[in-house]
């Protein structure tokens, strides 16, 4: 029983050898907590504008993590499909912040805010989301322009179309219990609710992949996009549609990250989501996902965005200066990088080899 142990190991470290960094990553840091100090696990119970709400370290990194969850599963699907990062997802989120704010503001200047206006807001948030999405998917898929490239026109130009729709020069967040829910909790039930809409999410792409071949379709065409369309699989459709899908996370992303900061009375667009990207693509790397399109696991995404915030957490709660916490962050995704490059997976490949090699000369031998 123990011989056959070792390798199913090897072979489900194998299988999962995307997951392999991300998990251990996330193991460390939870272990090194556990050393440092045990009370970072403690979980509470707190008052909050909508009733009792669980607190605690664990319970933020989760809480926190959700929009940087969601436009990772986007920034992974876009990645596989395309090759390269849309960069713009900031600022597309920031759009979305904007148009949600604007429709509440036209529908309820004079009336109480109701749930059917919250929905309606929403709605016509992810649809202009979409359509920024589908525009830069235009751009990658119809005029084959590389991603980083074509997603910078929205980097560069969509707060200021945020600032346009708005109309002014800060947000000004409407407070009311009914969009207090949405970063807060829900009456009577005291888990927070950006969790809750993460796991809504993610049971919407898990149905997406389900039920259709997108998955495959994305690879394929990330591949080697010429055998894709002699396979008859239409690149530009599945281009367009993962474009689409990242539009749709980052509208649900700046609508959580707008109203958690219900209370501030002004909310600066440059400000609002700042270098969400760049830790997206981060995620999607440190979760073991090629950068450079082909196959791709969201649960890596998802596990790359939790061990980047647990980091964020750790450091903050050993007392680094939010200053120089980049600093130190950086020097940590340095070595989660190099040591899930090609190269070093190749040399521990070939050391594994070359030991099992010597062993089994060894049993040789001595039979």
């Amino acid at each position: 029983m123990q011989k056959a142990f070792g390798p199913r190991m090897r072979k489900l470290f194998k299988q999962n050898s995307q997951l392999l960094i991300a998990l251990v990553a996330i193991v460390a840091l939870l272990l090194f907590n556990l050393i440092r100090d045990p009370s970072f696990y403690n979980i509470s119970v707190v008052e909050s504008l909508n009733g009792a709400k669980l607190a605690g370290n664990l319970i933020e990194v989760i809480d926190n993590a959700t929009e940087l969850v969601l436009i990772a599963i986007g920034m992974a699907l876009v990645t596989s499909a395309c090759g390269g990062q849309d960069i713009s997802v900031g600022a597309i989120g920031v759009i979305s912040a904007t148009v949600f704010t604007k429709v509440l503001i036209l529908l309820f200047s004079s009336r109480p805010v109701t749930l059917p206006g919250i929905l309606l807001a929403l709605l016509a948030a992810i649809v202009v989301c979409v359509l920024f999405g589908l525009f830069n998917g235009t751009l990658v898929a119809v005029f084959h322009i590389q991603p980083m490239i074509a997603t910078l026109i929205l980097f560069t130009c969509g707060r200021d179309i945020a600032y346009w729709i708005g109309g002014q020069a800060n947000l000004i967040i409407p407070t009311n219990p009914l969009t207090s829910m949405i970063a807060n909790v829900i009456p009577g039930c005291p888990i927070p609710t950006p969790i809750l809409i993460t796991l809504l999410m993610g049971g919407i792409f898990y149905l997406i992949f389900r039920f259709t071949s997108l998955r495959l379709y994305a690879q394929s065409v990330g591949v080697n996009q010429a055998a894709a369309r002699l396979n008859g699989i239409n690149a530009t459709a599945v281009k367009l549609i993962c474009f689409g899908l990242l539009g749709f996370c980052c509208a649900v992303a700046g609508i959580i990250s707008e109203t958690r900061l219900l209370g501030v009375q002004k909310v600066s667009y440059g400000t609002l989501m700042l270098n969400i990207e760049m830790e997206a693509i981060l995620a999607v790397a440190i979760g073991g996902n090629s950068l450079g399109g082909g196959k791709f696991r969201l649960s890596g995404a998802v596990m790359g965005a939790y061990a980047y915030k647990l980091l964020t957490r750790t450091l903050y709660c050993m007392g680094i200066n939010i200053q120089n916490i980049k600093a130190y962050q950086a020097v940590v995704i340095i070595i989660l990088v190099v040591v899930s490059s090609d190269i070093v997976k190749q040399a521990f490949a070939t050391w594994r080899n070359q030991r099992e090699a010597v062993k089994t000369a060894a049993v040789a031998k001595e039979g």
